[in-house]
Parts: C-alpha cells; sequence; structure tokens
C-alpha cells in the first residue's frame, strides 16, 4: 500500500486524521508461514512522518489480535476497536511519545487459544505459543524489519497484547530476552492452566532488561484482579522496581472489551515510548 501522509505544524482535525491514518496503514495479507500451518493477516502503522524523513529509522511495536488494533469493521465487536492508529498519531503529533511503527498480528479465529497459550489445558486444548512465538520472531519480524526503515535493538522493539494476547506476549517476552525489551500486558489471562505464567516468571533466573506495562480492570472477572496483582508481585520478586521499568495501572471500573483497551493504549505507549528515549 502507498503512503501520502499529510504533514502539518497545526493539530489535525478528524476528518484529515482519517484519510492521513488510511494512507499509512498497510495491510499485508494471507501471511504464509513455514513453521505454522494458518495464514494470517497483518498491519503496519507507519507514524505521520514516515514518507516525509526517509533516512529516519523507528522502533516498533508488536502487537497481538491486529483485527482489533485499527478498524473498527474487522475487530471482533464491530465498531469496537483499540482505536491505536489515532492515538498514536496524536501522541506522536503532541511529543508526547517517540514516533514508531506498529505492527497488528491478526489472530488467526478459531486457533487463537492454541497460539496464545505457552501450555496445554486438558479441559480447553492450546499449547502453540512456543511455534507462534518462532513465527514471529523467525519469519514476521525478519520480513518487517527487511521491508520498513525499523531500528536494531531490544530497546527498539516491543510486544503486547491484552487477554490471552496479553498471556502469550508476557510469556514469548521473558523467553525472546534478546528481541523484545518492551512489553504490553493488558488484562492478561493470568488464570490459564492454573496461573502457570506465575511459575515461569517464578522460574526466571536473571532479570532481563525489559520494560512493562500491566494493567487491569476492577469490572472484569472475579478472579482477573488477585491474578493481576499476583503477577506484579512476582515480577517485582524477581526484580522489576515499579515506577521505573515497571508501571501497574488497576483502572476504576475497567471491563474486559476493546473500549476499555483503548483507553489504555495512550498511558500504555506513553510508558514504553517516551520521546527522546
Amino acid at each position: 500500500m502507498s503512503t501520502n501522509p499529510i504533514i502539518t505544524d497545526e493539530p489535525i482535525t478528524p476528518a484529515q486524521a482519517s484519510s492521513s491514518l488510511k494512507s499509512r496503514l498497510c495491510l499485508h495479507r494471507q501471511f504464509a508461514s513455514q513453521l505454522m500451518d494458518e495464514k494470517r493477516d497483518f498491519v503496519v502503522y507507519l507514524p505521520p512522518q514516515y514518507e516525509a524523513e526517509p533516512d529516519r529509522r523507528y522502533p516498533v511495536l508488536y502487537l497481538q489480535d491486529g483485527q482489533n488494533l485499527f478498524d473498527p469493521d474487522t475487530s471482533f465487536i464491530p465498531g469496537k476497536y483499540w482505536r491505536v492508529g489515532e492515538t498514536a498519531d496524536e501522541l506522536i503529533v503532541g511529543g508526547a511519545i517517540e514516533p514508531l511503527l506498529i505492527v497488528g498480528i491478526y489472530n488467526s479465529g478459531r486457533y487463537r487459544i492454541n497460539e496464545y497459550t505457552h501450555v496445554e489445558d486438558k479441559r480447553l486444548g492450546g499449547g502453540r505459543a512456543d511455534a507462534y512465538g518462532q513465527m514471529l520472531v523467525e519469519e514476521l519480524k525478519p520480513l518487517v524489519d527487511h521491508h520498513y526503515r525499523t531500528l536494531p535493538g531490544i530497546e527498539n522493539c516491543g510486544l503486547g497484547g491484552s487477554s490471552l494476547g496479553g498471556l502469550v506476549s508476557m510469556y514469548l517476552a521473558l523467553r525472546y530476552t534478546w528481541v523484545f525489551g518492551k512489553l504490553a500486558v493488558m488484562s492478561p489471562s493470568v488464570w490459564w492452566r492454573n496461573r502457570a505464567i506465575l511459575k515461569t516468571v517464578a522460574q526466571i533466573k536473571r532479570k532481563p532488561d525489559l520494560r512493562i506495562w500491566l494493567d487491569i480492570g476492577t469490572d472484569e472477572s472475579q478472579r482477573a484482579l488477585p491474578d493481576a496483582r499476583a503477577l506484579k508481585t512476582a515480577l517485582v520478586k524477581r526484580g522489576w522496581k515499579l515506577g521505573e521499568d515497571l508501571c501497574y495501572t488497576e483502572v476504576e471500573g475497567g471491563r474486559h472489551d476493546e473500549v476499555a483497551w483503548a483507553q489504555r493504549v495512550a498511558p500504555m505507549l506513553t510508558f514504553l515510548f517516551p520521546p527522546g528515549n
């Protein structure tokens, strides 16, 4: 997809933002992996100045459930999406974050549970996160790095998601410590397989250089809040420091849906990608 961003020093009106943003969302259809059977789409968000500054390179944030991020028509619940593009544009133009690329990786529908869980549950299945992570790191990321002007180094590569997408992001960031240096974990499904992710965190031998955003809403499931607190506590025990490389947020009235996560995109991006970082 070609890109023709509108560059202006004036505040962008909603109509302009819509036109500019659409021209900077690059959809890649039916990406075929050699490691997994399922094909998937992914979309790449380019910052407003991408074409105007052809020599500049950018950090990248990879997000799960890509169909829910940028387009209200492709979202799981039509009309309810994360508004990632609009929010990133506002923050970048306002100087609140450094310009970045955001890659939304579509899930594969009925295989989503398999891909987003690192251990199998006897009743629910799952357990293919290792293969999914290998696909992301060894196939999809190199493709993005080849086609777009990305910055190298873990300090310039982030990973994130919500619910099971938050769970798999937590797991993969701890597995690929030489790839990811920033992590967004929103409303994570800590409950999976008797809170197996807590055991993964407890087994960390050496704390990686990983900056983590972790949040939960107070109006999610009955177990969501204590589970998120347990994950926060586990991370602190392994060396993360609240207010420094770990931001933990409990959102009063926050629910487990795209509308709630859309409201957390701005503070998450601000924490992970501050200006001049």
